[in-house]
């Protein structure tokens, strides 16, 4: 056979299974079919599951916890803080979103970071600079210090969200990497539930309940500080350093001694091929931008961290409590234990999507957990719709002394909508009666500037003041709404976003795209906290709820075209799903049809295999002698 011709098989070999490009064979190459199934546990071989594995897992996912905990505590702190500091919405809005933008700018840096440092001391780093925040948090005197403690923390939140999943999934052996990258998003779910406890336990003290709710983060934060002291670095990391001997040292000791010549050897010539390919110059960026398939991988993982915001999750997460409020749940204390218990079915549908991930395969996954929380979202703006088409009627408008729009208002639903207006009620079996909308006092959200709910001191036995919600009888259909919508978010667009991006990036850009998506992720996710409240104010709040919904039609559309399938194939093997155009991979990923496996011998046995299993279940192996 003929060089020339063997060349031109090879290349047909490798457009048919996907695979990546092979060196010329010599003239005597040749190619064999085999059953698949004598040939499985070969295939599949090193498929235990090293402790070690789990623990490395364990200490990275507390950066995961941290970012959970502050996600969930700042919706119960936010309550207390807004009346004992006197925050308006917009200080509110500043709180919440400050961390998250600070987490936007230090992602963005994380990438260079994690390429020049290490993932191991970005890891370090980002649990210090969270365990400082915690601190300053804790003894804030004033919303000043505050906001600082908010950006310190945030800055320790955004390098922990993009080198976390990252060093997982370097460590991760293939047919774990899914489910141990998931644990990521357990955690963050496990930290918004144990949060949401932690508000409701310290929600009960009469003064600064608020400051134990947020200082706390510095125990988890220590913990993963101490613990990585004794943990290895990336493998992968260490072979792009030309650190090879260490780099085999960590490698035997995540996969527990066992024979790591393949998959060493692997990884190794595919750092070499990428350095090769890369020219090995010029900002990673402008090379990832320029390669068309790392450029198209970019796309698909800044998108999918766009949409899981869009989706409307950390609005969820951060206003749980207002928004139950909102629908009218009065008592603060009842607010915070009903948020508790959306935090814990977060945590448990995200144990769901932890069990489906290698089953069932990302794609599938990520396109069920749109669908249903199109339909949640549905279901919340509804729950709002009829609480404000059954809003109770204003029926009584004093003289204002101050002159305020309050009294113009018609009924309840208008009233709570301005941030400078409350609801002063009486209340008997038959309904609303005596009812006024009124100025609040700029000291104290508790009750009115003047009239009959002012300061309690023109207030009879049965007067009512309700500051942003209006009594209702409909509030068990946003209480179901927000219960639905994180059991089906929580398994799929939860943790899938994450999950992705850690695998599709070859290792020369794999910081650098998980740097810039994750940077994508928490400048969305500054946008839709920063602006909930006021879109709130201008669309309603079933209008919010029903915007959010046609953004997760457009993600749905965009995951369907564009996301391809990322199951059971090797890190160093994912460039293969972005060769073609763009939102092309999505209808025809390659693993709907063939896992891919790539075989080499030791040295001691020739001739070097590459084969892969194909949907006739027959392996196809290329053997060069």
């Amino acid at each position: 056979m003929s060089t020339s011709h063997d060349e031109y098989s090879l290349r047909n070999m490798s457009n048919l299974i996907g695979s990546r490009r092979l060196k010329a064979a010599d003239d005597d190459g040749e190619r064999s079919l085999i059953d698949a199934a004598t040939n499985r546990d070969t295939l599949d071989r090193d498929v235990s599951k090293p402790g070690f594995v789990y623990l490395l897992a364990f200490f990275s996912a507390l950066g995961g916890f941290l970012f959970g905990y502050d996600t969930g505590v700042v919706s119960g702190a936010m309550l207390l803080l807004k009346r004992e500091m006197n925050l308006d919405t917009l200080w509110q809005e500043v709180l919440v979103s400050s961390t998250v933008g600070a987490a936007a700018l230090s992602s963005l840096s994380g990438g260079f970071l994690n390429g020049t440092l290490g993932r191991k001391v970005c890891i370090l780093l980002a649990s210090f600079i969270f365990s400082v925040g915690g601190f300053i948090l804790s003894f804030a005197p004033d919303k000043v210090v505050l906001l600082m403690g908010r950006v310190t923390v945030g800055l320790g939140i955004g390098i922990a969200s993009m080198t976390v999943p990252v060093y997982i999934a370097e460590v991760s052996p293939p047919h774990l990497r899914g489910q141990l990258v998931t644990i990521n998003s357990l955690f963050i779910t496990g930290g918004q539930f144990i949060a949401s406890v932690v508000d409701g336990a310290f929600s009960y003290m009469g003064h600064d309940g608020w400051r134990y709710m947020l200082g706390l983060s510095v125990l988890p934060a220590a913990l993963q500080f101490v613990g990585f002291f004794f943990l290895p670095e990336s493998p992968r990391w260490l072979l792009q350093k030309g650190q090879s001997q260490q780099a085999r040292q960590v490698l035997c000791r995540i996969r527990g001694g066992q024979d790591v010549d393949e998959e060493y050897d692997t990884i190794k010539a595919s750092i070499e091929e990428e350095e090769k390919a890369a020219g090995g110059g010029g900002l990673v960026i402008l090379r990832i931008l320029r390669h068309g398939p790392t450029r198209r991988a970019l796309i698909v993982g800044c998108g999918l961290q766009m949409f899981q915001q869009l989706s409307g999750i950390n609005t969820v997460m951060y206003y749980s409590a207002t928004i139950l409020q909102m629908a009218g749940v009065r008592d603060d204390k009842q607010a915070i234990w009903l948020a508790a218990a959306t935090s814990a079915t977060n945590f448990v549908f995200t144990l769901v999507g932890v069990w489906l991930v290698e089953r069932v395969g990302r794609r599938k996954l990520t396109l069920g957990s749109l669908i249903g929380t199109a339909l949640s979202l549905a279901l919340l703006a509804v729950g709002f719709l009829l609480s404000a088409q059954n809003s109770p009627p204003i029926t009584l408008h004093p003289v204002d002394p101050q002159n305020s729009t309050c009294r113009s208002y018609g009924s309840c639903e208008r009233c709570m909508l301005d941030p400078n207006c409350g609801f002063c009620y009486r209340e008997n079996s038959s309904g609303v009666y005596n009812s006024s909308c009124l100025p609040v006092n700029q000291e104290s959200t508790d009750h009115s500037a003047w009239g009959q709910c002012s300061n309690l001191t023109e207030a009879t036995a049965s007067s009512l003041w309700a500051y942003n919600y209006c009594p209702t009888s409909y509030s068990w259909i946003v209480l179901m709404g927000l219960i639905l919508y994180l059991a089906f978010f929580a398994p799929g667009m939860g943790p899938m976003p994450w999950t992705v991006n850690s695998e599709i990036y070859p290792l020369w850009a794999r910081s650098t795209g998980n740097a810039y998506s994750a940077g994508v992720n928490w400048i969305f996710n500054v946008l839709v906290s920063l602006t909930f409240l006021h879109v709130a104010e201008f669309l309603t709040y079933y209008g919010a709820f029903f915007m959010y919904t046609g953004l997760v039609l457009l993600a749905l559309l965009f995951v369907y075209g564009c996301l391809p399938e990322t199951q059971g194939l090797q890190l160093e093997d994912m460039e293969n799903l972005f060769t073609g155009q763009l939102c092309s991979c999505g209808a025809s990923s390659p693993t709907h049809h063939r896992h891919v496996h790539y075989i080499r011998q030791g040295p001691e046995l020739q001739p070097a295999r590459y084969g892969a299993v194909g949907s006739d279940n027959a392996i196809a192996l290329i053997t060069h002698r």
